[in-house]
């Protein structure tokens, strides 16, 4: 009975330590991540990322920006502005890139750039069931390199094929909100074609969806993919 009884206890206390390590691992993945609310992150560390700037609360001085799409929640020239430099460079679907100032790189879908060591591919990023975000725009999401990790940003997207094609993500920083882009079921099937090691959901709390998408996502992947939501900074 006592030994049946250690060998319990020993299991138990082996299983909260890989569920705490696999957390604690998580966490340090995303610790230089910074969500602002909606699509837009701050990335720290080797270079300060801002992409698809938004609401933007305090003025800063972003390295790089990374823009999605046109649309006015992704593409706010007023919210640019409040991280532009001299030195930013900004890197932008064309039709976005047509409506900034400054140094500023129109992208589509297979560019590859380095900009100061970060190594950026450019990926597509469309809607499959809905025409909010045809594929025809040529809209995009990023797959970058900084501290070390390889991060995909989605942008406005639904899952599609070209995911399965993804290699070697560390962070995935994926839509959950629905509407005009992913749901949380599907978000959830999406992070398992991308199987990065840390998802992170976005796109919800501001205009469409709300955190219990992002809890239903991290549901959904229990045991399959660590999930972090992070605090809206």
């Amino acid at each position: 009975m006592k030994r049946s009884f250690f060998i319990a206890i020993t299991i138990c206390c082996f299983l909260a330590s890989a569920a705490f390590g696999a957390s604690a691992g998580g966490n340090e993945m995303i610790k230089n991540i910074h969500w602002l609310g909606h699509d837009t992150f701050k990335i720290t560390g080797q270079k300060t990322i801002y992409t698809d700037p938004f609401k933007i609360k305090k003025t800063d001085t972003a390295d790089i920006i990374l823009i999605t799409h046109e649309h006015y929640d992704h593409c706010s020239v007023e919210d640019v502005k409040k991280l532009q430099g001299p030195k930013t460079i900004i890197i932008a679907s064309p039709d976005c890139a047509a409506k900034l100032s400054g140094n500023v790189k129109a992208v589509k879908p297979g560019n590859k750039l380095n900009i100061d060591g970060i190594e950026i591919e450019v990926v597509p990023a469309y809607n499959t069931n809905k025409q909010f975000h045809t594929k025809d725009k040529g809209w995009v999401g990023y797959i970058f390199r900084t501290n070390n990790q390889k991060i995909y940003l989605a942008g406005d997207t639904d899952r599609i094929p070209e995911m399965k094609t993804f290699s070697n993500i560390d962070v995935a920083l994926l839509p959950v909100s629905g509407t005009y882009v992913m749901t949380a079921d599907e978000a959830a099937n999406a992070a398992l074609d991308i199987k990065p090691k840390v998802a992170v959901p976005m796109h919800y709390g501001s205009i469409v969806g709300s955190s219990s998408d992002a809890k239903k996502f991290a549901e959904l992947l229990k045991g399959k993919i660590p999930v972090v939501i992070l605090d809206q900074e």
